[in-house]
């Protein structure tokens, strides 16, 4: 009997089976078949909408068409099996525009890379539909709003949002995404806050970076749950408190940024446990007390970074033993004692500032012993003895500073000759010898300076050699012998001073080809002869000083072509007519002790002179030419006058109380305040009337501003007590303007009051001012105020205010009054863009507003503005350009030196020829090797937003972008894991 696999009744079923079995095939093809395709095309659509909102300029985007799979896309990467897009990746790609919530209809996302674009606008919320994805990168962008919550996102291993202008409260839910092992948060607009506790449930996480964040605060113990953190970056904040000793819990910690805070206290001993940490910088924080000694066993160290603290005691001597060390920077501290005298002899030490201590004895030898030494900074310290010939074989240096101590002997020839050095300062030290000729060796020398020494002999006529030289100061020393003219060689010298030598024999004439000499200082030497005729074709000098010499004959009379602001050639014997125009510039004093010298009789009358008179026929002729100048200067004093009284009577008008106004007080049927709050603040509004004069902080074209101390310890307000008049216009104006916007760079309107024709704007208070003010204080020692650190912060704050009116407000809001008086500065130097009294909500139009009237400063307005009334963003741009450039050369708007009619956008058009005359236009208050470049940088972007043409401006968008890849070195992220540079003093 044969067995039948299936019954007999089965199989007399078996060809309808069979149909059935075909029928099954072909719908199970159909469905594995064309369901893909489906899904390709509709992934395709989405692209291709995503690519619509972008813009595109290196044609990068090119390959997405709907005609090919989005396999086949740049950037973007497809599942093997499933061809659905997993991956898009578009870094460093120049692209802006937005992006598309289409992209999130992609259910296979695993990533999405977006780094280093202009992409603007928020972060759709519909992301959080991409339950997939594991990494979210859009660092270095331009985008805003506030960060959707995507605690759904559980599988996110890589989150950075960081560089961007994201706002609103620093978000806590991250503290739910325990799968993340990088977290960046970083360089966003967050209101303050403290750092939330839940950061501690993030046991993955390896690199952590959340600088300039507005965090407050003390940094929470649940941090140190993070037992998994390599970086901990919380760098540039307001975090408070002391050092935490609970930093020894993250044993893998190889990184430590918490720089420019306001941390107190000493350093624990617990740091000494970290063994795996490599960077460490504490810098710019209000620490104080000794280094622990175990900080010295931290081998793996490569850099170390402290300054602008109140340390002291001595450096621990294990620093010596280091083998990785590459930078150590401990300036303005009270560090003392012998520096550790092994310190480089076992590492790559690259950069060093060991500069405002007191540290003493026998100055280090080692430092540049591995032949990696670029920068040597030991400036105000107590080093005695002499400055080690090792450093002779140090080629790589290019900084040496050794200035304010207490060295003595001779330098080795070697220094003199290093070929890469930019800058010798060796003033203010007791060192002797002579200049070796070797420094015709150090070709690329700018800067030499040797003054207050005992330095003696000859100048080597190598100096010529140095054809970059642009200072040189060799004043109070023992040289002697010449001035070699071979100097005359130095087509690039500023700044040349020799005074308080004893030089002997004649100027060389050869000094007149210093083209661009501004600062010529002979004085106190032993100088003899003329004085050459060829100095009156020094055009860019500014100073000149001959005094207290020998120099014999009479002043040329050439001289007066240079409208110098500066002349001393007194204790001389000269002889013969001192002119009109030399005694105004100089004066009595700078042609005393002349025994030769004299002046005609009518200039010795008109001038008060103290000089013996010369008498002569030019009197007479001299003494017309004085009255024809009385009679034009009395005749401007009438203009004036007149002038003056136009001005009192349309001000006295102005300030009339409306009849409307008189008739509403004679009927007393507006006693009461008329209050409207836009921020919530505590104060009385009868506080605001009756100010005490003493509190003014500033006086405008639409009003007086007073401080005001608010009562119940409510802190502290500015009240501006508009003009009458036009008080209700500019009222209305701010109040429209300010009362709806919101931005950190735009100052905060609290409160409008009125109340019998009275006017008043309640402000937040800015405690330092005004830019302009603060741009031309002075701290000791004659410093400015700001460096250049906090310049570019206050440039780059003040671009995004400004960005925000323009492309974030709709409509679109022109200023139409940008300048320094009105961007003013918090307690940490935020800027803040202020006073809307003239601004103007723009048009939907590319050809801008029609105003009626003027609004603007002389200095700062755009060329188009001499011709037309119909303005765009670009005239708040220029106005901004202007800015930038008082920023940058710290001169201001309009000065007497530019010339009758002239600006500094002018001004600072005729010195772009070349480098050299670039960096002349530098604030050289602020200016130093360090931040050179970086200046450079924002005088670019400042000329780009004073173009002629309105349309050759670039927009304020790309100005913030423009100026955040011109960032300092202090700020600058060098990669994806390491967002900050290394900073090293200015002085």
């Amino acid at each position: 009997m044969t067995l039948l696999p299936f019954p007999i009744s089965t199989m007399a079923r078996i060809p309808k089976l069979q149909n059935s079995l075909q029928i099954l095939a072909i719908f199970l093809f159909l469905v594995l078949f064309f369901q893909p395709s489906k899904s390709l095309t509709a992934e395709t659509q989405a692209l291709l909408h995503f690519k619509e909102q972008l813009n595109d300029p290196l044609n990068y985007l090119d390959s997405w068409k709907d005609s090919e799979s989005p396999c086949k896309f740049n950037g973007i990467t497809c599942d093997q099996k499933t061809g659905l897009v997993t991956a898009i990746s578009l870094d460093n790609k120049s692209i802006s525009g937005v992006i598309s919530p289409s992209i999130f209809s992609l259910q296979s996302l695993t990533s999405l890379v977006l780094p280093s674009n202009s992409l603007s606008g928020v972060l759709p919320s519909e992301i959080t539909n991409c339950t997939n994805l594991k990494i979210l990168n859009v660092t270095g962008n331009n985008m805003n709003g506030t960060i959707p919550d995507l605690s759904k996102l559980t599988n996110l291993e890589v989150l950075d949002l960081s560089i961007n202008y994201f706002s609103g409260e620093f978000p806590s839910w991250v503290g739910n995404l325990t799968s993340l092992v990088a977290l960046g948060l970083g360089d966003n607009d967050f209101v303050e806050g403290k750092i939330p506790e839940t950061l501690g449930n993030l046991k993955k996480v390896y690199w952590l970076y959340l600088a300039g964040s507005n965090l407050t605060g003390e940094i929470p113990e649940s941090i140190f749950e993070m037992e998994a953190l390599g970086t901990l970056d919380i760098s540039r904040n307001q975090i408070s408190g002391n050092f935490p000793k609970s930093i020894n819990k993250l044993k893998n910690l190889w990184k430590i940024e918490l720089f420019q805070n306001k941390l107190t206290g000493e350093l624990p001993v617990e740091l000494a446990d970290l063994s795996l940490l490599q960077e460490f910088d504490i810098s710019s924080n209000q620490m104080y007390g000794k280094l622990p000694p175990g900080i010295g066993n931290l081998k793996k160290l490569t850099v170390f970074q402290m300054f602008k603290n109140n340390f002291s005691g001595e450096i621990p001597s294990g620093f010596g033993e280091m083998q990785h060390l590459d930078a150590f920077s401990v300036y303005r501290n009270s560090f003392s004692g012998a520096f550790p005298a092994n310190l480089g002899r076992f590492s790559p030490l690259n950069s060093i500032d060991i500069s405002e201590n007191k540290f003493s004895g026998a100055f280090p030898k080692y430092l540049c012993q591995n032949g990696n030494l670029q920068f040597l900074l030991a400036v105000e310290n107590s080093f005695s003895g002499e400055f080690p010939s090792t450093y002779s074989s140090c080629k790589p240096l290019q900084r040496l500073r050794v200035n304010n101590n207490q060295l003595s002997g001779k330098i080795s020839d070697g220094v003199w000759g290093l070929p890469n050095v930019l800058m010798l300062d060796f003033s203010d030290n007791k060192f002797s010898g002579t200049v070796s000729p070797e420094i015709g060796a150090a070709t690329s020398l700018n800067q030499l300076v040797l003054s207050n020494n005992r330095f003696s002999g000859e100048i080597p006529k190598e100096l010529g050699k140095l054809t970059q030289l642009e200072r040189m100061y060799l004043d109070n020393n023992e040289f002697s012998g010449a001035i070699p003219s071979e100097l005359g060689k130095l087509k690039q010298l500023s700044s040349l001073h020799l005074e308080k030598n004893s030089f002997s024999g004649a100027i060389p004439s050869e000094l007149a080809e210093f083209r661009r000499l501004a600062d010529l200082n002979l004085a106190s030497n032993l100088l003899t002869g003329s004085i050459p005729n060829s100095l009156s074709t020094m055009t860019s000098l500014n100073s000149l000083n001959l005094s207290h010499n020998r120099l014999t004959g009479k002043i040329p009379t050439s001289l007066d072509n240079l409208k110098l602001s500066s002349l001393d050639l007194s204790d001389n014997q000269l002889s013969g007519e001192v002119l009109l125009d030399l005694l105004t510039m100089g004066g009595d004093k700078a042609f005393a002790d002349n025994k030769g010298l004299c002046v005609d009789e009518s200039i010795k009358f008109s001038m008060n002179s103290g000089l013996g008179g010369c008498g002569g026929k030019a009197a007479q002729h001299k003494l017309n030419k004085l009255v024809v100048f009385c009679i034009v200067l009395l005749s401007l004093s009438v203009l004036m006058g007149g002038l003056l009284l136009v001005s009192y009577l349309n001000y006295k008008h102005s300030h009339e109380t409306d009849p409307e106004e008189q008739q509403e007080e004679a009927k007393g049927t507006n006693p009461k305040w008329k209050l409207e709050n836009f921020h919530h603040v505590e104060f009385d509004a009868d506080d605001v009337c009756g100010f005490d004069e003493d509190n003014l902080i500033g006086s405008g074209g639409t009003g007086k501003v007073y401080r005001l101390d608010l009562k119940k310890g409510c802190g502290t307000v500015a009240v501006k007590q508009l003009w009458k008049g036009n008080g209700v216009k500019v009222l209305t104006r701010e109040m429209e303007i300010l009362g709806k916007i919101r931005h950190r760079n735009i100052v905060k309107l609290y409160a409008s009051l009125m109340k019998e024709g009275s006017n008043f704007l309640v402000f937040e208070y800015m405690p330092n001012g005004n830019l302009f003010e603060a741009l031309h204080r002075e701290i000791k020692a004659g410093k400015p105020e700001l460096d250049w650190y906090q310049r570019y912060k206050i440039a780059l704050g003040a671009a995004k205010g400004i960005a925000y009116l323009h492309h974030d407000c709709c409509p679109p809001i022109i200023h139409r009054d940008i300048k320094s008086t009105n961007i003013l500065l918090d307690e940490d130097y935020e800027a803040k863009i202020s006073d809307f009294g003239v601004a103007k909500v723009s048009e939907i139009s590319s050809r801008g507003s029609e105003l009626s009237c003027f609004a603007g400063t002389h200095g700062y307005m755009a060329p188009e503005m001499a011709y037309t009334l119909r303005v765009t963003e670009k005239s708040d741009i220029y106005s901004f350009g202007v800015v930038l450039l008082e920023l940058v050369t710290g001169r201001k708007p309009i000065e007497d030196t530019f010339g009758e009619g002239k600006d500094l956008v002018y001004w600072t058009s005729t010195h772009l020829n070349d480098k050299e005359s670039i960096v002349k236009v530098l604030d050289q208050k602020v200016v130093s090797e360090l931040v050179q470049e970086d200046m450079i940088k924002v005088l670019r972007i400042a000329t780009l937003c004073t173009t002629k043409l309105p349309n050759l401006r670039p927009n304020m968008k790309e100005v913030v972008k423009l100026l955040v890849d011109a960032e300092p070195w202090t700020f600058r992220s060098s990669s994806k894991s390491e967002k900050k540079g290394h900073n090293f003093s200015e002085v």
